[in-house]
């Protein structure tokens, strides 16, 4: 096998070492406890993610370099992997809500409905005739394939861990600095407007700027009328949320998933709840999204041109638990790649504003379940915690 030059030595070094340490460790029943012992101190897993970080390359580098077996960091652990094999699997799906006729006093109210019964009840959604042009997601999907798929020395350039920097390319460069975390098989471009306000046109890589700068404005708009819809389904005023300058921060997450030669070893990303006030994912037709619902895993099928719209921690802090921001993640596959990306809506970190569960909604029948926070803090406090876990206890009273 010829391997691509970034990976003439890493792939090596991970076959020789790893990949024997997986097989005897996940084959070999009968092995002895002692020699298991040996095993492990063999094996330093920051190794492994430093060779593969030193290539810039990502996953995708892995796939190109004719990999089959992937590296022991991205395989869950024996637990996960043991609870999986008896975990049921839900047969009931995401709603749909249909936004035309939103013009109309009928069909406005019976979208308010279904939005509120979808946020109390499952967190989820997907979206149709949400008024974004097929064309424009079409192009958003297909700039962010360009991108990562891309020659390497050229997407390098924006390979980086600073998460104050606006736009960067990285894959699972957590690790570096966070033990105990299992790797996860995806790449991701991430554009932020959390620190400046604004992403500069300039810092979006060529390859794919058009696209997005035409999409991040559909879906910006998008926002605001989901904001609307969102504070009218909590029994507000339409401008509530948006008054409230939930809709001002913006960060994108334009994932790539390249095709696992062993999916049922690991996660194309965790199981986790989206730290923001909502989130708006535009995926293609792979599939591999899964919505946890009454403790089982419910697939969200794709529908073509359709938007998936989630609930995050902080609108679910804001209604005091009226609408649920629940666990969600995406399974690894044979096929690929997948392209997914995830549009947050983060609200206010700078300058300080403090967030809390809405005045409007709180009685002595229904007292605040949380304790008023400022963005910035719940942001460095959630990051400082594994992925698979939930922020809403980090201010629960």
């Amino acid at each position: 096998m010829q391997l691509i030059p970034f990976y003439d030595k890493v792939i090596p070094q991970i076959c020789n070492l790893n990949f024997k340490l997986i097989k005897k460790r996940y084959s070999r029943v009968d092995l002895a406890e002692e020699s298991k012992a040996e095993l492990e101190m063999d094996y330093d897993p920051l190794d492994e993610v430093k060779a593969i970080d030193d290539t810039k390359a990502g996953i995708k580098g892995l796939v190109d370099s004719g990999m089959v077996e992937i590296p022991r960091i991205f395989i869950r652990p024996p637990h996960e992997l043991a609870e999986e094999l008896n975990m049921c699997k839900s047969t009931l799906q995401v709603p749909v809500v249909d936004l035309s006729g939103i013009q109309f006093e009928d069909g406005h109210k019976k979208i308010v409905d279904e939005i509120r019964e979808a946020s109390e009840k499952w967190g989820f959604f997907q979206l149709t005739n949400h008024g974004i042009p097929s064309s424009v997601l079409e192009g958003m999907i297909d700039g962010i394939r360009k991108f990562h798929e891309q020659d390497v020395e050229v997407k390098k350039e924006y390979y980086s861990s600073d998460p104050t920097r606006g736009v960067r390319y990285e894959s699972n460069l957590q690790l570096l600095t966070t033990k105990g975390r299992t790797a996860t098989w995806k790449d991701s471009l991430l554009i932020s407007a959390l620190v400046s306000g604004y992403i500069e046109p300039e810092e979006i890589p060529p390859v794919c700027r058009r696209t997005f700068l035409e999409y991040k404005n559909h879906v910006t708009k998008l926002g605001d009328i989901l904001l609307g819809l969102l504070s009218e389904a909590l029994g507000l005023k339409p401008d509530h949320l948006k008054a409230a300058e939930c809709d001002k921060g913006l960060a994108l997450a334009c994932h790539y998933y390249p095709a696992c030669p062993q999916p049922e070893l690991t996660l194309g990303t965790g199981k986790h709840t989206d730290p923001v006030f909502l989130t708006i994912l535009l995926q293609d037709q792979i599939g591999g999204l899964q919505v946890m619902n009454d403790n089982q895993w419910a697939d969200v099928e794709p529908i073509e041109h359709a938007l998936i719209v989630n609930i995050g921690d902080l609108l679910q802090i804001l209604s005091n638990d009226k609408f649920v921001s629940v666990i969600h993640r995406v399974v690894a596959k044979k096929i690929g790649p997948r392209i997914s990306v995830a549009c947050f809506v983060t609200g206010v970190s700078s300058p300080p504003k403090m967030y809390g569960p809405i005045k409007e909604l709180i009685s002595e029948e229904n007292p605040p379940l949380y304790e008023d926070f400022l963005v910035a803090d719940y942001f460095a406090k959630y990051l400082s915690r594994p992925l698979d876990n939930t922020g809403l206890d980090l201010f629960r009273l």
